[in-house]
C-alpha cells in the first residue's frame, strides 16, 4: 500500500516536472521565434534604407547634370595650372631623399608644388557629385572619399590617381602598419615622410589627412623628378628610389607589377598642371 502511494506521487511529481519544462521550452521558443522576427524585419529595414539612400542620391547626381546651374553658384573660383617648362635632364632617383628640408615647398615664378591646386571639372560635375562617384566606386564612407578627393586635389594629383594609390597601398585603412614599418592611407616611412616635412611624428602620420597630404606631395615630387614618366614615379613610390636606381644601372627592367596594377585602365597624366 505504502509503495503504490509512493509510485502515485512520483508519478503525479514527474509529470509536474514535465510540464513546468514543457512550458519553459515552449516560452523560449516563442521568444526565439520573435527575435528571429525582429532580426529579419531589421535586415530587410537595412535593405529598404540602403536603396532609397542610393536612389536618393542617383537622383540628385542626376539632377545636378541636367542642371548644372543651380549648383554653379556654390562652386569655388576654378582655375586651371599653368603647364610645366620642359623638365631638365634625368636625375637619380635617389636624389630626391637627398634634398634639404623644405626644398619640396619651395615657391618660384612657377611652384610646382602649389600649396593650393584647383582642377576644372569635367563637364559640370560638382564636388560632392565627385566624391559620391568615387565613394560608391571604392565602397569607402563619403567622409574618407571626400578627404581623399579635396588633398590629391590640394598637392595637384588627379583624384582617381589618388584613389588608386590609396586601394593599392592600404585598401583605405587609416591605421595600416605594414611588416616593414610603412605608416597609415599611403604607407609612407617615417623617414621618407620626414624628409618631406621635417617634424612629423609616427603618431601624426596615423592621421588621414596628414598622410594623404605627405603621400601625395611625395608622389607629386617623384612624377615631377621623373620628368612625367608616372610609372617609373609609382615604381620609385613603391620599392623606393635605391632599388629602382640600381635595377636602371644594371639595364634591368624596375618594374614589379605595382605601376601595372595602379594605372590599369587610367588614361591621366596623374598631376593636374
Amino acid at each position: 500500500m505504502h509503495d503504490k502511494f509512493v509510485d502515485e506521487a512520483l508519478v503525479q511529481t514527474t509529470g509536474a516536472v514535465v510540464g513546468v519544462v514543457k512550458g519553459k521550452v515552449a516560452v523560449a521558443a516563442r521568444s526565439t521565434a520573435k527575435s528571429r522576427r525582429r532580426r529579419m524585419a531589421k535586415r530587410q529595414f537595412e535593405k529598404r534604407f540602403k536603396r532609397i539612400v542610393g536612389l536618393v542620391g542617383a537622383l540628385y547626381a542626376l539632377a545636378v547634370v541636367l542642371s548644372p546651374d543651380r549648383v554653379a553658384k556654390a562652386e569655388a573660383p576654378i582655375e586651371r595650372m599653368v603647364a610645366l617648362p620642359a623638365p631638365r635632364q634625368w636625375k637619380p632617383a635617389a636624389s630626391i631623399l637627398q634634398r634639404k628640408p623644405g626644398e619640396f615647398t619651395k615657391s618660384g615664378a612657377r611652384p610646382w608644388l602649389p600649396q593650393v591646386a584647383q582642377v576644372t571639372p569635367q563637364a559640370s560635375l560638382t564636388r560632392w557629385h565627385r566624391v559620391y562617384l568615387f565613394a560608391n566606386k571604392y565602397k569607402v564612407s563619403a567622409d574618407l572619399a571626400a578627404k581623399i578627393h579635396d588633398v590629391a586635389i590640394q598637392q595637384s594629383i588627379e583624384p582617381d590617381l589618388g584613389f588608386r594609390l590609396v586601394k593599392a597601398e592600404s585598401e583605405f585603412k587609416s591605421k595600416a602598419v605594414s611588416s616593414v614599418g610603412a605608416i597609415g592611407l599611403t604607407q609612407l616611412m617615417l623617414g621618407t615622410a620626414q624628409d618631406i616635412e621635417p617634424n612629423i611624428t609616427r603618431e601624426s602620420l596615423l592621421d588621414p589627412e596628414t598622410n594623404l597630404r605627405i603621400g601625395f606631395k611625395y608622389l607629386r615630387a617623384l612624377i615631377r623628378e621623373n620628368k612625367g614618366n608616372l610609372s617609373l614615379a609609382l615604381l620609385v613610390y613603391n620599392r623606393g628610389p635605391v632599388a629602382v636606381q640600381l635595377a636602371l644601372n644594371h639595364g634591368r627592367d624596375p618594374g614589379n607589377g605595382y605601376d601595372v596594377a595602379v594605372t590599369r585602365g587610367y588614361r591621366g597624366r596623374g598631376t593636374l598642371d
